[in-house]
């Protein structure tokens, strides 16, 4: 593989706009990349005796021949390629080439400048292959203007009605189509309108809030469905509160909330630390919709919902790319706190904790000597009393060594 590649960014504008400079690197080039929508809009520049790689899925597969090239490459990409872009991608898989860039305006871009938007102040989320994490924690965090790339699955339409089933209803949506093509379209709905149209498959949204979305600090307790015949057995909210603190959740990446009930404490984590990854379990079957039904009530979206015995799971899975978790929260153990210490030191990191809330002696102490056994380092313990309820003890460790 040559150790030069050249990255030109494109419009759909089926006359490719480029500066002198990247016409001069076109010409200076026998082998080129692209998509096929790409290879259309600059075939009529390309020199006559050039060779195409096209870039689809699976990307591996592209990869393996770029690097099986012995020539300079040049690849063509929508926009802005270090934009969520195949530059990002090149970069990662040949981090020792040198690369040259001449990029053209992204697509949120073309549609903030067809609407005469300032866009300084944008927020950013691709769906483009991708989850709906970037997109809940905008909108969980309230920006005001989010630009987001879209893809075949992830339609406007379907933007539209997530945002209206957790409560996002207080924005409007900018589809922009086919932009610089002579297909091109932008126009303005409300998200209820939304969600019933069809768009051309090129497109991407921005989303401007035309008020604050209301934002809490302590759910109400009152807020959430409770277990039919058990309206009480929910985490209290200072209770809760308190034991987001010792779980540290500030600093990590991941939580696991083992035995969620009604969720209250994923559904809290969710809206004060929206940028970490949380799965939640329970193996009560009725659990389930509650769960979905908290989350949407309170506007937060994005949590892993993990149902069965969680002793049967296959819980690397749920570990994401550095393969550990950093706080876990016990909100049940069915009487197996030790078998529970053993699944969970092998992936907890280092720094990472374990907490849980206990209303009988029995099991704090076995708390205490689990968390002993692992050399954890374990914090002051915690006392507090809700209204006319038990006292709740919120005990919590600190992995301080390797597994």
């Amino acid at each position: 593989m040559s150790d030069r590649i050249t990255v030109v960014g494109l419009t759909d504008n089926p006359d490719p706009e480029l500066t002198e400079d990247a016409r001069l690197a076109v010409s200076q080039h026998r082998v080129f990349a692209g998509g096929e929508r790409h290879r259309g809009i600059v075939a009529s520049i390309l020199p006559h005796d050039s060779d195409w790689i096209t870039i689809k899925p699976p990307i591996g597969k592209v990869l393996v021949a770029f690097k099986e090239e012995p020539g300079p490459i040049l690849a063509f990409t929508s926009g802005d390629p270090l934009f969520y872009g195949f530059g990002a991608t090149l970069q990662k898989a040949f981090p020792d080439a040198v690369y040259t860039y001449y990029p053209s305006f992204h697509s949120l871009q073309l549609l903030a400048h067809r609407c005469r938007m300032p866009y300084q102040s944008m927020r950013y989320a691709s769906l483009t292959g991708r989850g709906w994490q970037e997109l809940d924690c905008a909108l969980i965090e309230g920006a005001q203007l989010i630009g987001v790339l879209t893809d075949r699955r992830k339609t406007p339409a379907v933007v539209a009605k997530r945002m209206l089933d957790f409560g996002f209803s207080e924005y409007t949506m900018i589809v922009g189509e086919a932009l610089g093509g002579a297909e091109e379209r932008v126009c303005e709905y409300g998200l209820e309108d939304a969600v019933r149209l069809s768009f051309h498959e090129l497109n991407c949204i921005i989303l401007s809030a035309f008020q604050p979305h209301v934002k809490l600090f302590g759910i109400p307790d009152s807020t959430f469905e409770g277990l039919r015949g058990r309206p009480n057995m929910i985490t209290k909210m200072p209770v809760r509160l308190a034991t987001l603190s010792r779980l540290g959740l500030v600093n990590a990446r991941n939580f696991w909330d083992i035995g969620f009930c009604t969720g209250s404490v994923s559904v809290e984590a969710r809206l004060l630390f929206p940028e970490i990854d949380i799965t939640a379990f329970e193996k009560r079957s009725e659990c389930s919709v509650l769960l979905e039904h908290n989350s949407k009530k309170c506007s937060a979206p994005g949590i892993r919902q993990v149902m069965g015995d969680f002793f049967l799971q296959e819980h690397s899975a749920y570990t994401g790319d550095q393969e550990t978790v950093d706080a876990v929260f016990i909100g049940g153990h069915g009487g197996r706190l030790e078998e529970m210490f053993a699944c969970i030191d092998p992936l907890l990191s280092i720094g990472g904790r374990v907490v849980i809330n206990a209303v009988q002696s029995e099991s704090l102490e076995q708390f205490h000597q689990q968390a002993g056994q692992y050399n954890y380092r374990i914090f002051e313990d915690m006392k507090i009393a809700v209204d006319e309820f038990n006292v709740i003890t919120v005990a919590a460790a600190e992995k301080t060594r390797k597994a």
